[in-house]
């Protein structure tokens, strides 16, 4: 599924406070990096952030799932991305924190 237009410049103000990233498409989806490193991705409606065995404990928590894509020999499920809880969209402060920690899980992966 392709990201959304509308989502897409969502989260691009939602991220303002982070500073100077950089951004493009990929594979249908749209990817947004801090320095050299990819730490967030949208596919579809859905904001992904990069993890590490650090912080996804509090992702799983949450209940939220890694990306997965669907391919001839079946589902594959990227551990390094996870969905982003809904509850961040409403405290942006909050999502600019989770976007912290993906940034640092980007460089320490």
């Amino acid at each position: 599924m392709s990201a959304s237009p509308e989502f897409i410049e969502y989260v691009k103000e939602l991220f303002i406070p982070l500073g100077h990233l950089t951004e493009g498409k990929f594979f249908g989806g749209f990817a947004f990096k801090s320095g050299s490193k990819q730490f967030a991705m949208i596919m579809g409606n859905t904001l992904y952030f990069c993890v590490n065995d650090k912080t996804r404990p509090m992702y799983e928590e949450k209940g939220m799932e890694p990306f997965s894509y669907s391919t001839k020999k079946g589902i594959v499920n990227v551990r390094k991305y996870f969905s982003a809880p809904e509850e961040l969209f409403e405290n942006p402060e909050q999502l600019v924190e989770w976007a912290n920690q993906a940034i640092e899980s980007a460089y320490s992966a």
